[in-house]
């Protein structure tokens, strides 16, 4: 009750004070137009204006919502808004004088008043709100120099560029946090001793423990929006030889309203060290934003952990409504709050069903006429769908066959396919059924009509039932960690950066292409495991690693995703078109007609052999059977 009680007094006290500010404005206007008081008609006249300048000023700023912006907060942005306020007014005048026969000499303003009244109003109002906030800011400091102040902190900002402003802003205007910054450091050289916000560059990450020595620094805030994993790893290992504790700011593909945040900033995590690529996605915002906006999406699998991070990075493109599919009903209370909560301005429609039911299916696009899909649903997990060939079949083939047909059918736009790098000469029935659905895209784009095209890439660090969380898991069971193999090897891409990528895809394509992402380059899973044992607070000696043994369907290397001399560029620097999926057609659909009815019935056999006979490259199970 109080606050709202102080939000009203505040508010109420900013309007008077426009009102003063408006009144004084216009009367000065014509003080110094006229070199002191006017003479005769403009005195009428002022005295006739006034009034009504001061009320029609006062309605647009409540009308523009003017009043809802902090003052304390205030910055180019609201000076912008404040002068689209005060401009209509100005050109009201400007018509009056220009247009109106000299006889109504009351309404025909001079133009140098006119002109002086907005810059005087535009001066006084966003003036009198600087005034302000700088008086809280100061208040707020004095407060904590007097009662309850925190232990300070020198923090270093280790990036000079829009997030580093940012965020030495804010930290000026949050005292109570107790961090006070000692300045940046930056690999610029044109950098080096600018000031930003009254902060100097120091020199560059080179001389990182002789700034940190110099400067008695606590901590260090990797203030990079876009840095890259091999940045992040050499600015943190830096950090821990100058013997500070290091954060960082969120990543562009967390920065859903482009905004860096001081409640944002959070310790470096696995995702940071390994998945965390550069890639220029400003020059193609907009195309990108539009290509989406005011559409119908649908997203299958949205419970999943592509699914889910889909879900919400298209909400941020301002869809007209989003569809979120997937036959798991836990997966989706939980995507469904998680929208709710993050983005309520956007139609996200909650639907529970089953891609493989065509019968479940055909209502449910007869009903949201989804304009572009998404298909993200999909059984993922190697050795469990070795374990499960039936269902493997049914979900990853029979699934994708019903969805794309159904979107062919129903005129959908655009149908993007998310598949894997383990199609790539398959070695496990995951991978091949994986293989099964990009010729199936590949197939009915031939058709015309609906735009299909396929986005093929590796491991996503941190999705459920990958290496990541069970590595956290023995970790906090205080070890073993199990490993394969010591030289197992792996492409890894953040699930942030793989769903911008794949929302960058697909808006490219459209005949059936096989667009691949850039994963970098592999890494090994032992390097991984001791990375994440150091970033849980340990020392690599304090947990053991076991080696276990490839498990089915599993390779000690994954393809190159990337293949240079075959794949050709597209508009974005991470994407890239592979060669199509060469196949004898016939020999394709008997098989595929044979495999979903052995999948059907539930017969391994008949399955394995049905994927070994259709000319996709896979082998079967070695030394086993088909």
């Amino acid at each position: 009750m109080r606050k709202r009680v102080r939000w009203l007094v505040q508010g109420i006290s900013q309007v008077v004070l426009d009102l003063l500010v408006f009144a004084a404005a216009a009367v000065a206007a014509y003080l110094i137009r006229f070199e002191g008081w006017p003479p005769g008609d403009f005195l009428r006249q002022m005295a006739v204006l006034v009034p009504y300048l001061v009320i029609f000023r006062l309605l647009l700023f409540f009308l523009l919502s003017v009043y809802s912006v902090a003052w304390r907060y205030i910055s180019i942005r609201e000076v912008f808004l404040i002068a689209a306020a005060l401009l209509p007014v100005s050109v009201v005048l400007l018509g009056l004088r220009l247009f109106l026969p000299a006889k109504y000499t009351l309404f025909r303003v001079p133009l140098s008043v006119t002109a002086l009244e907005f810059l005087l109003a535009l001066v006084g109002t966003t003036g009198a709100r600087m005034v302000r906030r700088l008086v809280h800011e100061r208040s707020n400091r004095g407060a904590l120099n007097n009662v309850g102040k925190p232990i300070r902190k020198n923090v270093l900002l280790i990036g000079a560029g829009d997030a580093g402003n940012i965020v030495v802003k804010e930290l000026k205007q949050r005292p109570d946090l107790g961090l006070s910054v000692v300045g940046f450091v930056d690999d610029d050289p044109k950098k080096y001793l600018s000031v930003i916000q009254g902060v100097r560059v120091l020199g560059d990450t080179s001389r990182l423990a002789e700034i940190v020595r110099r400067n008695r620094v606590d901590e260090a805030i990797i203030t990079i929006a876009n840095a890259s994993s091999k940045d992040i790893r050499r600015i943190k290992e830096a950090c821990e030889k100058a013997r500070i504790k290091v954060r960082i700011v969120p990543g562009l593909f967390e920065l859903f309203d482009d905004e860096v945040k001081i409640m944002r900033i959070r310790e470096i995590n696995i995702e940071d060290v390994l998945g965390r690529s550069v890639v220029q996605f400003e020059s193609h915002r907009q195309d990108i934003a539009g290509h989406y906006r005011n559409k119908r999406i649908m997203v299958t699998g949205a419970g999943g952990s592509i699914g889910s991070e889909l879900c919400r990075q298209l909400a941020g493109l301002k869809p007209a409504e989003l569809v979120m599919l997937d036959k798991d009903e836990f997966s989706i209370y939980e995507i469904d709050g998680r929208m709710r909560k993050e983005f309520p301005e956007v139609k996200a429609v909650p639907v529970i069903g089953d891609v493989r039911s065509r019968a479940r299916l055909a209502p449910i696009f007869e009903k949201y006429r989804p304009q572009i899909i998404f298909h993200a649903a999909a059984h993922k997990h190697v050795p469990l769908m070795e374990a499960n060939v039936a269902e493997a079949i049914s979900n990853n083939v029979l699934g994708t066959k019903t969805t794309a047909e159904l979107a062919a059918e129903r005129g959908v736009e655009s149908f993007i396919f998310i598949s894997t790098d383990k199609a790539v000469n398959p070695t496990s029935v995951m991978g091949a059924a994986k293989k099964i659905g990009e010729i199936l895209i590949q197939e009915l784009a031939a058709a015309g009509g609906t735009r299909f095209s396929c986005v093929r890439f590796g491991n996503v660090v941190g999705s459920r039932g990958s290496v990541v969380p069970l590595f956290r898991a023995q970790i906090a069971e205080g070890g073993p960690l199990t490993i394969t193999h010591p030289d197992v090897r792996r492409y890894f891409m953040s699930i942030s950066e793989a769903v911008q990528l794949i929302i960058q895809a697909g808006t490219i394509g459209g005949r059936g292409e096989i667009l691949v992402l850039d994963m970098g380059d592999p890494i090994r899973i032992q390097d991984l495991a001791r990375d994440l044992i150091k970033l849980s607070g340990y020392a690599e000696d304090d947990l053991e690693i076991l080696y276990v043994g490839l498990r089915p369907g599993e390779k000690l290397l994954e393809e190159i995703l990337v293949d240079e001399e075959k794949a050709r560029g597209t508009e974005f620097d991470k994407i890239f078109v592979a060669p199509p999926n060469e196949v004898d057609g016939r020999r394709f659909s008997e098989n595929l007609k044979a495999l979903l009815e052995a999948a059907e019935a539930g017969d391994e056999p008949g399955i394995l052999r049905s994927l070994k006979d259709m000319g996709i490259g896979y082998q079967g199970r070695p030394g086993g059977s088909a």
